[in-house]
């Protein structure tokens, strides 16, 4: 399989992750399979072409008939058919390809967090003989043992009807959110299993299918994942360095988004964190959209060498902020507390039933247990201390050798780059490097190629260190020599 770079070469186009060609022309079975396509009315219709991909009938990247054709086919008015079309792509099961007609829609590739799968392969080079260095994982050394907090996790059994939340971790939990959400200690909390968790039901009780999302861009792989899942119509908003751009996210809401999801800290992939200044700018976008839902990722809040800012105006009406205890103490105990304002919490209680979405109380005492223990949070402090000695460490070793990065928070570095990652990517493998980049992390998918890598840094020794960033430094130039030549 040729690489980008050796597309580079070869003067043709590499494609994108993930993308697939549809075929030029239908396939008799294709023609055969629309013309079954039956009903009267759109939801009939639609409901038809879906029965026929789920007998596998219609298979992903099949043409089905222009709306002239079915108008004919089927003898509804044209009106029908294209609210029958458009009620497809609303709900992701078939794209419009302008003059080249509409299609089922094909797989979406979406990058996963905590392995980083080549974005393309580099030919010859065995996958696992690379060094990985996309997987955003914590290091393990640094994760606190959990034995010593198992004894205090057992204790009397839970029931149905008992309160969901464990009234040890309840009290722990809201000294923590306390100092940074409106009402403070009076904000309704909700438990759920991650941060993920709790962004995903949040959106659920807010929004349906179509609606609009203002979200970062780039922005962190769950989200993206979501929002296509759940056919949210993404409006994508810049990020800089200290955090959300106001004005894209001012564009975003006078677009129709009826919810943002911003990352105070350490926002994954950039690092960036809010500033005061930046919060405040952001107040004061939100301040007229009172009841759009703000949900506030503080995913790395254990971790973060950098100050708490809110962009939450006085008075807001919708918001929440989400706080995972799973950085600091390993994915195994998925975790993450919510405040929010009462009428969320209601609301967000009716996605959430105790038989079915039961976060273990085992699991709530054993993360009390660690953090109540002062060894653990030594070692959770040490840990903060090492992911961001060790990115501004590495970073100053890229900027040295030519390829000038700024640190920021989080458990990896954004590295901007002169050319295409992808290229780059395929010639760091090629000098043993597994790497991931930005393009996974981009909204729109007719996007430029991305010119950033994310690199997880934190357990490269000195040496290695040097390596990479020699082998950085020259994978650039050769790209740059190639598509000069």
């Amino acid at each position: 399989m040729e690489t980008p770079l050796a597309a580079q070469r070869s003067g043709t186009a590499a494609p994108s992750p993930g993308a697939a060609t549809p075929s030029a022309a239908p396939s008799a079975s294709n023609i055969n399979a629309a013309a079954q396509i039956s009903g009267t009315t759109a939801a009939e219709i639609a409901g038809s072409v879906r029965a026929l991909v789920e007998r596998g009938e219609l298979a992903p990247g099949d043409l089905l008939p222009p709306v002239r054709a079915l108008v004919e086919q089927l003898g509804v008015n044209r009106n029908t058919a294209v609210a029958a079309y458009r009620r497809l792509a609303r709900d992701g099961a078939v794209t419009t390809h302008g003059r080249a007609g509409t299609r089922i829609a094909l797989p979406a590739h979406v990058a996963q967090e905590g392995f980083a799968a080549a974005d393309e392969p580099a030919a010859g080079v065995p996958a696992g003989t690379l060094r990985d260095l996309g997987s955003g994982n914590p290091d393990p050394a640094f994760i606190p043992d959990l034995a010593p907090a198992l004894a205090g996790a057992v204790g009397r059994p839970v029931l149905y009807g008992d309160p969901v939340i464990d009234p040890g971790f309840e009290a722990w939990a809201r000294d923590w959110v306390a100092p940074d959400v409106p009402g403070g200690a009076t904000a309704d909390l909700t438990l759920t299993s991650g941060a993920v968790d709790a962004i995903e039901r949040l959106l659920t009780q807010a929004l349906v299918r179509g609606d609009a999302l203002a979200l970062e861009d780039p922005c962190f792989l769950a989200s993206i994942q979501t929002v296509r899942h759940a056919g949210y119509r993404a409006l994508p908003v810049p990020v800089d360095a200290e955090g959300m751009d106001p004005d894209g996210l001012a564009a975003a809401l006078e677009a129709g988004a009826r919810a943002v999801v911003l990352t105070p800290r350490a926002q994954n992939p950039t690092g960036a964190s809010l500033s005061a200044r930046r919060a405040a700018q952001l107040a004061e976008v939100l301040a007229a959209h009172p009841y759009v839902l703000v949900i506030l990722d503080d995913y790395y809040a254990h971790l973060s060498r950098q100050p708490f800012h809110s962009p939450l105006p006085t008075g807001h009406h919708r918001w929440a902020l989400v706080r995972s205890v799973s950085k600091a103490l390993g994915p195994d105990l998925c975790l993450a507390v919510t405040a929010t304002d009462p009428g969320t919490a209601e609301r967000l209680a009716l996605r959430l039933s105790p038989g079915t979405t039961w976060v273990s109380h085992l699991l709530q005492r054993l993360a009390h247990g660690v953090l109540a223990d002062e060894a653990s949070l030594a070692l959770i402090a040490q840990a903060s201390e090492h992911y961001a000695t060790q990115n501004t460490q590495v970073a100053a070793r890229f900027t040295a050798h030519g390829i000038p990065v700024d640190p920021a928070d989080g458990m990896s570095l954004w590295v901007p780059l002169p050319c295409p990652a992808r290229d780059v990517s395929a010639a760091l493998a090629q000098r043993g490097w597994r790497v991931r980049t930005g393009d996974g992390f981009r909204l729109a998918e007719d996007a430029e190629p991305s010119r950033h890598l994310r690199l997880t840094v934190h357990d490269l020794d000195e040496a290695e260190a040097e390596r990479l960033a020699q082998d950085l430094a020259a994978a650039v130039d050769e790209v740059i020599e190639v598509r000069g030549a």
